[in-house]
């Protein structure tokens, strides 16, 4: 019969046969020295070593509890109120962040006067006194001045010699106005100079394309650029009230900077040298922009819906005394008008207690710019809840992207990606028909939805009809693609209205929670 010797295992063989051993033994020759070296070597090994497995052990905790959070998408077109209703969340759940940031506020209500002033001042050149009553020809983009005389139906001169004797044959009604507009565009200079001076400020520097009107695209952390100080590299999520989130950095240096930084953003009395500036032109300005804003001249292309301003251009005009006003802080209710188009997506964390659980809420603000909604994809896999804003305000309206699609037709187009999209089908949704208070103005003035929504035909042109005819359009595109019987929470809202969005909010954070609950098969 024959045998055959089992080879040894590694646990019965001894240090001289185990390979790693013999590698790890330390040579024979081994000095005192070399031996306290190599053990002090060992011990920073091990000390690295359990380190990582510490950072691994909180990382997957982390990724454990970050799970049980909330997250919240606000999407929508651009100017669909968005970060109003952003800033509404800050104000309910963590007012002490929104209040810190009343200094910076004030780089962006002053861009919100000087624009719309240079926007006057071209629909004036533009369109003159004109009497026609066809809003066909106003535009909102900027013109060149022989282009503005062009569609007022001036003759354009080809020199400058043609100009001065062309002012002859002007009725003595047009030469007037010409010459008021001239000798407001000589005393508001100041101002006009600093709008692009502002515009940088708040953007960075950054020109992003489809702006459109002179907007500026801001990014996480703008706040930051508006003061003072360099304030550091802030992620593109950061968290509300002015808690931002830095890339990681090793230099203690460096950490020491980040500290005196956020003590420098948390004194109030610093300020930046170009709002100063800013500030000092408005005051003396200020009888110039009051005259401006309510010239008959003005007032009359206004009517005629000639020149179509924004709601926030229209409130800080009608403020403009307050605003202008010398250690002008901005309110609440400025911050809440005030307008900036989001670039990316920006994270803001809140900590609510809902019902007596302690719950992080994760809201994130998009961009709504055709050219940065590709930015929304990565945040719909683990997406808790959609409020999506459509602006019903908007029905007489164009893209800046693409001035021959309405506002109304492209949030329904939005709506429907969003509905359809298979990322999103477990998602709770909700729709908020917004800037009601807007479409309710514009019908009072005599508006005429079907002027610019044909299909509206011959329905009465008031409020409760027009709002229902919306909103009976978005829920058939939701009832279209409803493939796993979704609910759709609708609700009616202004997002500048504080009293009344803190009631929807609630509303809709109770109804959130109550399909998050369920989903984790906690009830």
């Amino acid at each position: 019969m024959m045998t055959a010797s089992r080879p040894p295992s590694v646990n019965s063989m001894g240090a001289d046969g185990d390979p790693f051993s013999a590698l790890l033994r330390p040579p024979a020759s081994e000095t005192d020295h070399e031996r306290i070296s190599r053990l002090q070597r060992e011990a920073d090994a091990k000390r690295i070593s359990d380190s990582i497995d510490e950072e691994i052990k909180a990382d997957r905790e982390r990724l454990r509890k970050s799970r049980q959070d909330i997250r919240l998408l606000l999407l929508g077109q651009a100017e669909s109120g968005k970060s109003t209703l952003q800033k509404q969340f800050q104000l309910l759940y963590n007012p002490s962040g929104l209040d810190d940031e009343r200094m910076s506020w004030r780089t962006v209500v002053y861009f919100n006067i000087a624009r719309p002033i240079t926007r006057i001042l071209e629909a004036l050149e533009a369109f003159g006194d004109a009497e026609e009553d066809d809003d066909d020809l106003a535009s909102d983009r900027p013109f060149g001045i022989a282009d503005m005389r062009a569609l007022s139906g001036m003759p354009v001169p080809s020199t400058s010699t043609d100009f001065t004797a062309e002012e002859k044959s002007l009725s003595p009604s047009q030469l007037s106005l010409e010459k008021q507009i001239s000798s407001f565009r000589t005393r508001l200079a100041p101002l006009l100079a600093a709008e692009s001076s502002l515009a940088d400020r708040l953007s960075g520097g950054i020109d992003v394309s489809g702006s459109g009107r002179g907007s500026v695209f801001v990014r996480s952390g703008w706040q930051s650029k508006t003061r003072s100080f360099t304030f550091g590299r802030a992620r593109e999520r950061t968290s509300s009230g002015g808690r931002f989130s830095f890339a990681a950095r090793n230099s203690t240096d460096d950490r020491k900077g980040n500290e005196v930084e956020l003590q420098a953003r948390k004194d109030d009395t610093s300020e930046d040298a170009l709002v100063r500036e800013v500030a000092s032109i408005l005051a003396s300005c200020q009888r110039d922009i009051k005259e401006l804003w309510e010239h008959p001249a003005v007032r009359k292309l206004r009517d005629r819906r000639r020149l179509k301003l924004e709601e926030w251009a229209e409130y800080f005009l009608n403020n403009i005394e307050r605003v202008s006003a010398p250690g002008y802080l901005p309110t609440i209710e400025d911050i809440l008008h005030a307008r900036i188009q989001t670039m990316g997506v920006a994270e803001h964390v809140f900590d609510m207690s809902v019902h007596g659980r302690n719950t992080r809420w994760h809201l994130f603000d998009v961009g709504g710019a055709r050219g940065q909604r590709h930015t929304w994809i990565p945040y719909f896999d683990d997406a808790t809840a959609i409020i999506f804003l459509a602006p019903v305000s908007a029905f007489d309206q164009y893209l800046d992207e693409d001035p021959r699609t309405n506002r109304i037709d492209d949030s329904l187009q939005l709506f429907k990606q969003i509905c359809s999209n298979a990322l999103l089908k477990r998602a709770h949704l909700v729709l908020f028909l917004n800037k009601t208070d807007v479409l309710r103005a514009k019908i009072n003035n005599g508006v005429k939805v079907n002027k610019y929504i044909t299909s509206y035909g011959d329905r009465a042109n008031e409020y409760d009809t027009v709002v229902a005819y919306f909103k009976a359009h978005f829920t058939q595109v939701h009832r279209r693609t409803n493939e796993n019987n979704r609910v759709l929470f609708t609700h009616l809202t202004s997002a500048v209205n504080t009293k009344a969005m803190q009631s929807i909010i609630t509303d809709v954070r109770d109804s959130i929670f109550r399909g998050y609950l369920k989903s984790a098969a906690l009830v």
